[in-house]
């Protein structure tokens, strides 16, 4: 059954559907940020600039934080599903639903296991981490689809919009790659206690997440008006 012979009601059905999947891609990005900058910024003894969005999961309240990755990773995966159904009738554009996928993923592990304590935070931390827990462990190998399949589905994108002529996309995609994959970096090198860094690693962990939630939900706007 294809387009022609597909009845109208069906079509409209399958169009309604893919729209709610990308839209869960426009809640995603915004829902995530707003929550961990709320918490961030009223937590008692805990520093923005300084210690990693992941600390936010411990405590009372840590509950918060960890329910933000899940509905957050939930969201994605959704918008994932509703990304390849778009692309689906255009030839190479498997990875990046892929890649969207995997990031979605990993913010459900990290919802699920929760990071081990680092950089001071909670109080009387040592600021080097000298164990690692199953859970924190855990929690590492899941942070790291986000945090390196997200700058390579903006290259992928790039691509994508390069072959279709779409220059303005084209340089953003490419562009926030680039911004994602050297503020990711910096902001290890921090909590590895590189010296000069230590102090503003949350910050530049902050600048991956905004920029690239940022890029994530223009993504799906830009699809959920004017799908391929």
């Amino acid at each position: 059954m294809n387009e022609r012979t597909t009845p109208q009601h069906l079509r409209t059905e399958a169009s309604v559907k893919a729209k709610t999947l990308l839209a869960c891609g426009v809640i995603a990005g915004p829902l995530f940020v707003v929550v961990f900058l709320v918490e961030g910024a009223t937590r008692a003894y805990y520093d923005p600039l300084r210690h990693p969005v992941s600390s936010l999961a411990f405590g009372d309240s840590g509950w918060t934080q960890r329910a933000n990755f899940l509905v957050t990773g939930l969201l994605m995966l959704a918008f994932a599903i509703g990304l390849r159904r778009a692309l689906r009738p255009l030839e190479g554009s498997t990875w990046g639903p892929l890649l969207v996928g995997a990031c979605a993923v990993g913010l459900l592990g990290a919802g699920i296991f929760v990071a081990d304590p680092m950089n001071g935070y909670p109080p009387g931390t040592p600021d080097k981490r000298l164990d690692y827990s199953t859970h924190g462990v855990l929690h590492d190998l899941f942070s790291a689809p986000f945090f390196l399949g997200l700058p390579v589905a903006c290259f992928v994108f790039s691509r994508w919009f390069a072959v279709r002529g779409m220059r303005g996309w084209t340089t953003y995609s490419a562009v926030t790659g680039v911004v994602l994959v050297s503020a990711f970096i910096l902001s290890n090198a921090g909590f590895g206690q590189a010296e000069g860094l230590v102090g503003v690693a949350g910050l530049f962990q902050r600048v991956t997440l905004i920029v690239g939630f940022g890029w994530l939900t223009l993504l799906a706007v830009r699809f959920l008006r004017s799908p391929p």
